[in-house]
């Protein structure tokens, strides 16, 4: 059996950058220990990290086109677009320089170029997440968070009461505080990803063992609920509480945000960035752009056809609504009613398996559990009441889970871009790549993401291992690893 020998000269980055041409063009975010694996497996030498990197940057340059001359064509790509599809809305800020030189606020996620994709994304009446705009900035900058928001409120989210829920980045409340009203109130409510909140309450107090009881202060839904929480939470040490303090209950509280969060507590990109953007991130930007539009088609067109299947079928309301209704059906029997008023608007429900009561207002479409308000759902007690008076209870379903205004949101259709022999010639200004936002060449490349309080393990949870399933090890350690080990040593 031959052996694996170390890296050679003659191997360089673009002999490999051809080697693994194919595994780029099937999958562009391929990592680079693959591709050290890869030519290993094919000129059995084992190559550098840097080569590899190296080499995967040529096999992307050669595959999308480099990254410098992607800047010059990226105008001329958006023109075609919007030639092609009239109400897309395309905004390219630039620096004018001297000796022929201009600088978009636009770059790469990681790749050759630094930079930062901003996304904004909303969630259709069947709780599918739905990207509406995206921007290539050098930076999670104040100004580069302001372009994008300024043009994000001036041409998708023009209606007003809406809200929108960040992280707690100080670059977004500068942005935010510069919109001149555009996203406080009463037009728009700023709220913070709970996921966040928690990351940095254990960043600055180290405490994981308090992180369940942020968990449930900030999951409350009643304002009962969350007294009972902070007090425990104060309990604990007054700095934890006067810390939570300092955000403002609306900010991150579900029984104070006025139902403007919809039931959503976090961000949650992920499924958005894994659905439409993997794999694009490291590629030149125009093939960013190209790739995004695609998957956006793809996307729009799959969302599309399901709800249109989904009204064929029959179905009134969306899936994610259907079987809300039908699991608070359920839990709804065992509900002692009480009617307060003719009118059939208020009542009081008692559960017979635990004994609580609630008030519901029907009118005001409130109830004490707080579920009603929180989702626009009709929650148990609500569905009791009706089924009581003989009321309609699809009344108390908001529209945005009626299949009708589901298939309004995917009703705009993409266009083929065609041959870009057949698009109009461009005659705009010439746009290059940034020389100041060029990755250094020097070092090892540092990793795209790195983990932060988020991804931690609770800290409660004994560790596992994978090799015997026990607990109390990891697999490094595992005993079972080391017999084998020496089992094969003896052989």
């Amino acid at each position: 059996m031959g052996t694996i020998s170390q890296d050679h000269a003659k191997l360089d980055s673009d002999t490999i950058a051809d080697a693994i041409r194919p595994l780029v063009e099937a999958d562009p975010s391929i990592k680079v220990k693959s591709i050290i694996a890869e030519v290993q497996s094919k000129f059995n030498y084992t190559i550098s990290y840097r080569k590899a990197w190296l080499a995967k940057q040529k096999s992307v340059a050669k595959v999308f086109g480099g990254w410098e001359v992607s800047y010059q064509t990226l105008p001329v790509w958006l023109k075609a677009m919007t030639a092609k599809m009239p109400r897309s809305r395309v905004q390219i800020k630039t620096l004018i320089v001297y000796r022929e030189s201009e600088e978009v606020d636009g770059t790469h996620l990681y790749g050759k170029y630094k930079g930062a994709l901003l996304v904004a994304v909303a969630q259709d009446g069947n709780q599918n997440i739905v990207p509406i705009a995206f921007a290539i900035v050098e930076g999670e900058t104040a100004d580069a968070w302001e372009f994008f928001l300024s043009n994000l409120r001036r041409y998708v989210v023009t209606i007003d009461g809406v809200g929108i829920i960040s992280d707690r980045h100080n670059s977004i409340d500068a942005a935010i505080a510069r919109s001149n009203g555009a996203w406080s109130p009463p037009r728009a409510w700023h709220m913070y990803c709970i996921r966040h909140i928690g990351s940095n309450f254990l960043r600055r107090f180290k405490t994981p063992y308090l992180h369940k009881i942020v968990v449930n202060t900030r999951y409350s839904r009643t304002e009962q609920e969350y007294n009972k929480n902070y007090q425990r939470l104060r309990e604990r040490g007054e700095a934890y509480a006067q810390w939570c303090d300092e955000i403002g209950v609306q900010r991150w509280v579900l029984a104070f945000d006025g139902g403007h969060r919809w039931g959503h507590m976090t961000t949650n990109l992920v499924e958005c960035i894994n659905s439409v953007l993997k794999g694009a991130r490291n590629l030149p930007v125009t093939a960013i752009v190209r790739s995004t539009f695609y998957r956006l088609n793809e996307l729009f067109t799959r969302k599309s056809s399901e709800a249109h299947e989904r009204v064929r079928n029959g179905f009134t309301y969306s899936e994610f609504a259907t079987k809300r209704v039908e699991e608070s059906f359920r839990r709804a029997g065992n509900i002692v009613v009480n009617r307060f008023d003719r009118r059939n608007e208020m009542f009081e429900v008692r559960e017979m398996q635990d004994g609580s009561i609630h008030t519901v207002n029907l009118a005001q479409r409130h109830c004490d559990c707080g579920h009603f308000q929180v989702e626009r759902l009709p929650c148990r007690h609500v569905l009791a009441c009706c089924a009581n008076q003989r009321l309609d209870w699809q009344i108390y379903v908001h529209d945005v889970y009626k299949m009708s205004e589901i298939c309004k949101v995917y009703r705009g259709e993409f266009v083929p871009m065609g041959d870009p022999s057949t698009w109009a010639p461009y005659e705009g200004a010439k746009v290059i790549a940034n020389w100041t936002l060029r990755r250094a060449t020097k070092g090892r490349p540092k990793s795209t993401r790195y983990l932060n309080e988020m991804d931690s393990r609770d800290m409660r949870r004994p560790r596992r291992c994978t090799i015997c399933g026990r607990e109390g090890h990891s697999q490094s350690r595992c005993p079972q690893r080391a017999e084998s080990s020496s089992a094969r040593n003896q052989s």
